[in-house]
């Protein structure tokens, strides 16, 4: 287990698109963290990459008051002080909760590291490397890891002939992606050639590569990992989508989708997605949490790889926490585990660096 005390600092809001997914989640984990066990301080980051101490919603939730969301507000800070230590004597870890680029791409893990903070999550290349799909999709290839057939291009390289090539490639319909981004942020389903070429322009609204998937007709099943050299795979879980596919909207607006925790799969069958999710969480050389992202085609090509995320989705009803709820490791329990994994991993760094 961690220490008895350590100085908890969450990081949240930051200057992404997924700046209210962050503010949700960072509310959720702050009322479930054991104050008996942990100093908290919650550092907000505006949409213009202002740093606030949100020392009011600390206080807030300290007393016992339910908040939906943290606000981004508070007396202003910067990087230095807000990630300094608490009380003298105990150890100062930091949970970043700061979803899509400058949170989840491996910069705020680079500024971590270079204070020499322990963090929770991937280190520099990992989240750098997930966050973008089109390189995480040229790792997994390189290890043999079945996915769904993909396109990427660079902005510059988005014509008006493109939409006809990928739908020769292809086929129709597509899914459409900003490369950096998540929470299906700019994701646009396109069945039509006209359509390809709308969502080639949505999505690099949010980034400057985009990603274009074959439409996957399979089963969505997603796995928790845990762990940094010896990781370990959580039960299986299905998503049902509410809507035509599983959006933003279906996500966190509309409630609309189902979770089956676990997945109805045969017993052979989750242990294969289970040490495939291991298989790829080492691929990518991701540590402390990951969730892996699978179509399943049953009678098909059977588990494809659609994606890993180094931040996932942590209020108390989103896939992962739930993953590791039905695998027997509560809410609070794994930000235990994920606090003793950051120390563990700092540790180990340490030794390799100051030789």
């Amino acid at each position: 287990m961690a220490p008895e005390r350590v100085n908890l600092v969450v990081l949240f809001g930051g200057r992404s698109a997924e700046h209210d997914v962050s503010r949700v989640t960072a509310a959720h984990v702050l009322q479930a963290v054991d104050r008996d066990r942990y100093t908290v301080k919650a550092v907000g980051i505006t949409r213009e990459g202002e740093w606030l101490l949100a020392e009011d919603a600390v206080a807030a939730l300290a007393a016992g008051e339910t908040l939906k969301e943290l606000e981004v507000a508070g007396r202003p800070t910067s990087a230095q002080p807000a990630l300094s230590a608490g009380a003298a004597g105990s150890q100062t870890v930091v949970l970043p909760l700061l979803h899509g680029p400058l949170g989840e791409d491996g910069t705020v893990q680079g500024m971590l590291e270079l204070a020499d903070v322990p963090y929770v999550g991937a280190g520099v290349l990992s989240s750098a490397l997930c966050m973008d799909k089109a390189m995480a999709k040229q790792v997994l290839a390189y290890h043999g890891i079945a996915q769904p057939a993909w396109l990427s291009f660079r902005e510059h390289e988005v014509v008006p002939t493109t939409a006809t090539h990928v739908a020769d490639r292809l086929g129709l319909p597509v899914f459409v992606k900003p490369a950096n981004l998540g929470s299906s942020v700019g994701i646009s389903k396109a069945k039509t050639v006209a359509e390809v070429d709308r969502a080639l322009r949505v999505a690099l609204e949010y980034d400057e590569w985009v990603v274009v998937e074959e439409a996957v007709r399979g089963r969505e099943i997603e796995v928790a990992v845990l762990g940094n050299e010896a990781p370990r795979a959580s039960v299986p879980g299905e998503i049902v989508p509410g809507h035509e596919f599983y959006d933003y909207a279906d996500k966190y607006l509309d409630d609309g989708a189902q979770l089956l925790v676990p997945a109805p799969l045969p017993e052979a069958t989750a242990a294969e997605v289970r040490e495939l999710a291991v298989t790829v969480f080492r691929a990518v050389r991701a540590e402390g949490m990951a969730r892996v992202d699978f179509f399943y085609e049953e009678g098909g090509r059977g588990f494809l790889c659609n994606e890993v995320n180094t931040i996932p989705g942590f209020t108390p009803i989103s896939m992962y926490p739930k993953l590791w709820e039905a695998t027997g490791v509560p809410y609070s329990a794994l930000i235990d585990e994920l606090v003793r994994l950051a120390l563990e991993r700092h540790s180990h760094r340490r030794h390799n660096t100051s030789r």
